[in-house]
C-alpha cells in the first residue's frame, strides 16, 4: 500500500522535471521588464523609451501565469515628462488590475524621469553607487541670432499668435517668453513633486532642503532620504525572497519579421528613410547623450 502513492509522486516528479518552466506550479515565478535609455529621444536608429515602446511588454509581465511579482530593471536618465508619466500610470493600473507587486531594480541611474517610473514599484532596490532622484524639471535651447547676424543670414518667420515663435532659437531671447516657459516648468515639477510624495510617503526625509530641486544622490544616501528602500542586485534579491529556483524570464515586446520592436501606435516607422531627416537624427542623439552627460555617464 505504502509503495503506490510513492510511484505516483515519483512518476509526477518526473513528468514536472519534463515540462517547460514557465508551466511548472512548482516554480516561482517573477518576469522582468527591462525599461533603459533616455525617455523619448526616439530616432530610427536609436528607439528611446517611450509607452508605446514598452506597453506590451508591461502586458505580457503582469499577465504571465502565476506570477510573484513583476521586477523592472531601470537604467534610464529620464527625459520627456509626459512619457514618463504614461509609463508610471500603465504600470500601475497594472498593478493593480491584477493584484501583482512591483519591484524596481535601478542599475546605472534611476534619474528624472527614469525615478518617476521606479515610483511606480511598491520598493525599490539601488545599487550602492547607483544615481537616484533629480526631482526637477529642465528644459534647453540655444541662441543662435548673432551667428545668423555673423553670417549675413536674415530670419524670416511668419506666425499667426503672439507666442507660436515663443523661444525660436534664430530670434533674440524675449523675457515673456522665458517666464512663461518656467511657470510651466514649476507646474510640471509641482506635479512630480507631488507624485514622489505620494508614493514614498513617510519615507521621505522632507526636511533635507534640497530633495525636490533635482539635486541626485548615490543609492545608499537616496536611501537615508527615502528615495529607495534597500541595496541589493536583482538576481540575488529574487533569490532570497522567492528560492534559488526562482524563474525570471525577460519579457520584451513582440518583434517584427525584420527583428525590430513592433511597438504600438505612434512607435515609429521601420525605414530611416521614413522616418525624420538625418540632422533631426543627429539632433535627437546628441540631446540624449548630453541627458546622460549631467549624470557624468
Amino acid at each position: 500500500m505504502s509503495e503506490q502513492p510513492s510511484l505516483l509522486d515519483d512518476s509526477v516528479n518526473a513528468l514536472r522535471r519534463l515540462m517547460p518552466r514557465r508551466f511548472r506550479s512548482d516554480i516561482p515565478t517573477v518576469p522582468v521588464v527591462r525599461l533603459s535609455g533616455t525617455i523619448g529621444f526616439s530616432t530610427p536608429l536609436r528607439p528611446g523609451l517611450t509607452l508605446s515602446s514598452c506597453a506590451k511588454a508591461l502586458e505580457r509581465a503582469f499577465n504571465r501565469p502565476r506570477a510573484k511579482a513583476v521586477a523592472l530593471a531601470i537604467n534610464s536618465p529620464g527625459g520627456s515628462a509626459v512619457q514618463s508619466h504614461l509609463i508610471f500610470k500603465r504600470i500601475r493600473q497594472l498593478a493593480e488590475e491584477k493584484a501583482i507587486p512591483v519591484i524596481a531594480f535601478v542599475e546605472d541611474v534611476g534619474a528624472s524621469g527614469g525615478y518617476m517610473i521606479a515610483c511606480a514599484a511598491d520598493e525599490i532596490i539601488v545599487d550602492e553607487t547607483s544615481i537616484v532622484g533629480s526631482i526637477g524639471v529642465v528644459g534647453g535651447s540655444f541662441g543662435l541670432h548673432k551667428l545668423l547676424d555673423k553670417i549675413g543670414v536674415e530670419r524670416r518667420l511668419y506666425t499667426a499668435g503672439d507666442h507660436k515663435a515663443m523661444l525660436d532659437p534664430f530670434l533674440p531671447e524675449n523675457p515673456e517668453d522665458v517666464a512663461r516657459l518656467k511657470a510651466i516648468q514649476q507646474e510640471i515639477h509641482e506635479s512630480f513633486i507631488a507624485l514622489v510624495k505620494a508614493r514614498r510617503g513617510p519615507a521621505l526625509a522632507l526636511g533635507q532642503d534640497d530633495l525636490f530641486s533635482g539635486a541626485y544622490w548615490t543609492g545608499r544616501k537616496a536611501i537615508e532620504l527615502g528615495l529607495a528602500d534597500h541595496i541589493g542586485d536583482l538576481r540575488s534579491t529574487l533569490r532570497a525572497r522567492f528560492g534559488d529556483k526562482v524563474d525570471t524570464p525577460l519579457i520584451t515586446s513582440p518583434r517584427s519579421f525584420f527583428g525590430r520592436n513592433t511597438g504600438g501606435i505612434g512607435i515609429g516607422k521601420i525605414w530611416p528613410s521614413d522616418g525624420p531627416s538625418l540632422a533631426a537624427d543627429i539632433v535627437s542623439t546628441v540631446e540624449a547623450r548630453a541627458i546622460w552627460a549631467r549624470f557624468g555617464l
